[in-house]
């Protein structure tokens, strides 16, 4: 995530809605983070970049994301 960036607070939301837990990383402090990123977005530092198990995702919507948690990580999953 960035701060500022509209994409990363719109998903941020979603999620906090979702009651999905999530780790942020803010790729402007974090240069490990930031090498994360470029590597999942052929270069770039394009943010929301989410990272679940072995799948990434580059400016996903709510639904990519929980797909791939209910894949990888389906523990994760709010108890409904």
């Amino acid at each position: 995530m960035r701060p500022g960036c509209p994409f990363c607070d719109m998903l941020r939301s979603n999620l906090k809605r979702s009651g999905l837990p999530y780790r942020e990383l803010d790729i402007w402090q974090d240069p490990d983070a930031a090498a994360a990123v470029r590597a999942a977005a052929n270069g770039n530092e394009t943010v929301p970049t989410v990272n679940v198990g072995s799948t990434w995702m580059v400016n996903p919507s709510i639904q990519q994301v929980l797909a791939a948690v209910q894949a990888e990580a389906p523990e994760l999953l709010p108890q409904q």
